[in-house]
């Protein structure tokens, strides 16, 4: 049987500190392949349960696996190279340098990932390639980030997550900066290009008018509980 593209069971993490964040998750899992919208409001533990998920903290207790892998065999340094090989990840504030390239910024991940690399081939070309998916125009490999429009960035941004195939993409909010009609162009495109990849695709929103694209909608409340930890 062929494990599940993210499962996570009896997970517990807790901020440190007195009064810290506390989160825990009983049982969660999403197929290869399946589109997921987690909807939640702001501090209702969203971005911590992405930050267990992608590796850059470490549950306390329980099992975060991707693709297979039980993360908590890894290290932090063994995480950070999962993660940059097989998961893709969109950030809010797309986090793309602002003095490099577009072609540097989309390449960057690959550095860090050998066989994300092998994936991409001529990683130039895929770059181009996803670009041009994207809707974004053909000079705009050679300019630098910081020279682009919002929506720009954030279709950088996409095929910075999606080049070299990586099995799950992970999305933070990342139409909150958009109105109605771009955020539905933007959405069409990302869709389009996760499909063509085979990967799954999981994205955190306040945002209740996204869920008709995806395969399953959930509320943070539903697979999380979260609470302020008794100082």
């Amino acid at each position: 049987m062929t494990d599940p593209a993210l499962a996570l069971t009896d997970v517990t993490f807790a901020w440190p500190g007195r009064g810290g964040f506390v989160l825990s998750c009983a049982d969660f899992s999403m197929s290869r392949g399946e589109t997921v919208l987690l909807l939640g409001a702001s501090g209702s533990g969203k971005s911590t349960l992405l930050s267990l998920i992608c590796g850059i903290v470490a549950a306390d207790a329980g099992q975060i696996s991707v693709s297979g892998v039980d993360m908590k065999t890894l290290g932090a340094g063994g995480r950070d190279r999962f993660r940059a090989e097989n998961i893709g990840v969109i950030f809010q504030q797309f986090n793309l340098l602002p003095y490099a390239s577009i072609a540097d910024n989309i390449r960057l991940p690959l550095r860090f990932a050998p066989k994300r690399r092998n994936r991409a081939k001529d990683s130039l070309a895929e770059a181009a390639r996803l670009c041009a998916a994207l809707g974004l125009p053909d000079e705009v490999l050679r300019t630098t980030a910081g020279r682009l429009s919002v929506g720009q960035q954030q279709r950088v941004a996409v095929a910075r997550a999606l080049i070299g195939q990586p099995p799950l993409i992970v999305a933070d909010e990342p139409t909150s900066a958009l109105d109605a009609a771009t955020q539905d162009t933007f959405l069409g495109l990302l869709f389009d290009q996760v499909a063509s990849a085979g990967s799954s695709l999981l994205m955190v929103s306040h945002d209740e008018r996204l869920g008709a694209r995806f395969d399953r909608v959930l509320r943070i409340e539903d697979i999380a509980t979260s609470q302020r930890a008794v100082a």
